[in-house]
């Protein structure tokens, strides 16, 4: 990447986080917060969300009584949606979050917030001339050859331009809607003063841990609203795709990038879904869904950096068959537990292996109470018995995922953002698919991809990243003992302490232990088969029932491991 000293200084100085700054005092502020907190009152009270505005802390603003009794045409699902949309651009990505956690909201809800659309008018060709200059420090045209003020798209965050260069090189521009940053600002604030007032009145509020999905929200949010970090989120798709002719991902011009705005090379193309187009350039539809679903494939399993918002309208095919991306401003990470758990969840699907089911998923939601582990496994059987047994070809993944969390809802589990977000990509992914061929199934094609994983994962690197992770482990043991110790004979002398212990509180302590404990094991048990595969590679000139021995050693090691590192 280039260096980002060659950015505009404004954008160095004034935006170096991507926020801008709040203007005006501090009153101000609270005016406008008041102003704010007021006129999402009302209409969440017009939309009959009175018992929201109870939750949240917001009832003392408007007067319910010319809303009660009321009756409504639409539906709850539709007032929720015409409610956000009223409300602006926050809450309209509000709930477009929302409408892939189906660990939160019952499916009809899910299906009406799809519907949300993030337009917005035109901004005026003047105001879009202002800020490109102020941003550049110079006239726009020094800076482009051409520049279309009419845009290509329009947003509520920012909007789109085609422009060129002076080399004739063609790009696209976009450029952020001057106080957009401050609406946002204004309006997570109130959200997440509303989260804190809920968690305190609702114990199914602090169940549901809504303080950490406000939080969740406003780190995705803010991430789209800095066009810095979409260009750095662009370039590392362009290195991990840079050996792959058929993925392009648009270059970065970081000589006209800001904080408020972003050039990027035009990629042109016929968009995804559009079949008729596609047939006519003679691409084979089948292949490019393969193709598609193998961009998504790398960029989980191997790269462990995927798009977040893979929709068709960020897909184009060239008429040479490459896949183009665009669109980097949603992103999500995978560390290794958590791909090495999913991956479980994929193979116990495919395999109808209810137990390791149950075990993945308790593995990747964190329980917001006690979990009723034979009920949860009762609920998976009853998902599973619900497909035949002729294999995954019959399993879509949508349908699977939203009954899944069906369940995880029921159950309170709560799954950590980027699976929520990977399992929207895969689906997005599913559904353009689909439309390319309708005999194509998600999970067949995902199947080797898994299965490569897990066996990756029996390599002696893995044994050796296993190692390294137990020794980082007992050094931090070895480090906080002898302080801990020492504290502990400090009040024993001074008279002793009393101890009130919870199962809660010793579960940190028990789950630390536990996983150094399997470490051990597992790192024991992996030196034991690295041991056992040179013997067997010695044993080649050595009599037959010396090698017959050696495999039984390994077999029995690998029972043995997997028994070892298998999760409760």
């Amino acid at each position: 990447m280039p260096n980002q000293t060659t950015t505009p200084h404004r954008a160095a100085t004034d935006e170096g986080t991507g926020i801008d700054q709040a203007a005006g005092s501090s009153s101000s502020h609270r005016r406008a917060l008041n102003r704010r907190r007021r006129e999402i009152a009302g209409v969440l009270a017009h939309r009959g969300w009175g018992f929201l505005l109870k939750a949240s802390g917001l009832e003392h603003l408007v007067s319910l009584e010319p809303h009660l009794g009321a009756h409504y045409q639409a539906k709850a699902p539709e007032r929720l949606r015409l409610a956000l949309e009223e409300l602006g651009p926050t809450f309209i990505k509000l709930g477009q979050l929302l409408s892939t956690r189906g660990d939160l909201l019952a499916s009809e809800f899910r299906l009406e917030l799809t519907k949300l659309q993030d337009d917005a008018p035109h901004l005026a060709a003047g105001i879009v001339r202002e800020v490109v200059e102020a941003e550049l420090g110079g006239s726009l045209g020094t800076a482009f050859a051409s520049f279309d003020l009419n845009p290509l798209a329009a947003a509520s965050i920012g909007q789109a331009h085609a422009a060129t260069l002076a080399d004739g090189s063609e790009v696209v521009v976009k450029v952020r809607r001057p106080g957009s940053v401050e609406q946002v600002e204004l309006d997570l604030e109130i959200i997440m003063h509303c989260a804190v007032h809920a968690s305190r009145r609702s114990e199914l509020a602090a169940v549901y841990d809504l303080i950490g999905i406000a939080e969740e929200f406003a780190q995705t949010l803010r991430a789209e609203l800095d066009y810095l970090r979409e260009g750095r989120n662009a370039e590392r798709f362009a290195a991990n795709f840079g050996d792959d002719p058929e993925v392009q991902v648009p270059r970065v011009y970081w000589n006209r990038t800001t904080a408020r705005m972003i050039t990027l090379e035009r990629i042109r193309g016929i968009k995804v879904t559009d079949v008729a187009a596609l047939d006519e350039a003679g691409v084979d539809r089948h292949d490019l869904a393969r193709r598609a679903t193998r961009v998504i494939a790398q960029m989980v399993f191997e790269d462990r950096f995927f798009h977040a918002d893979p929709h068709p309208g960020n897909f184009f095919i060239g008429r040479d068959g490459r896949i183009g991306l665009i669109d980097f401003g949603m992103v999500g990470t995978l560390d290794s537990e958590l791909r090495d758990t999913l991956g479980k969840l994929m193979v116990a699907l495919v395999r109808r292996n209810v137990d390791s089911l149950a075990s993945a998923l308790l593995a990747l939601g964190a329980a917001t109470g006690s979990v009723d582990r034979e009920g949860l496994r009762e609920d998976l059987a009853e998902l599973i018995r619900g497909y035949s047994e002729d294999g995954s070809a019959d399993i879509e993944l949508k349908a699977v995922s939203d009954t899944m969390f069906e369940i995880v809802r029921r159950h309170r589990l709560r799954p950590p953002r980027d699976l929520v977000l990977l399992l929207r990509a895969f689906i997005m992914d599913e559904g353009i698919a689909a439309a390319l061929d309708p005999g194509f199934r998600l999970l067949d094609e995902l199947s080797p991809y898994v299965r490569r994983h897990l066996i990756a994962e029996l390599s002696p690197a893995a044994a050796a990243r296993r190692l390294e992770q137990l020794g980082l482990d007992l050094a931090e043991l070895t480090v906080d003992m002898p302080g801990q110790l020492h504290r502990a004979l400090e009040l024993l002398a001074s008279g002793g302490f009393k101890l009130h212990l919870g199962t809660d509180e010793f579960a940190p302590l028990v789950a630390r232990g536990e996983r150094t404990g399997n470490r051990i094991a597992a790192a024991v048990l992996a030196a034991a088969m690295i041991d056992a595969l040179v013997e067997l590679y010695a044993a080649g000139t050595r009599p037959r029932w010396r090698r017959r021995r050696v495999w039984g050693t390994l077999a029995a090691l690998g029972a043995v491991t997997g028994l070892a590192t298998r999760k409760p």
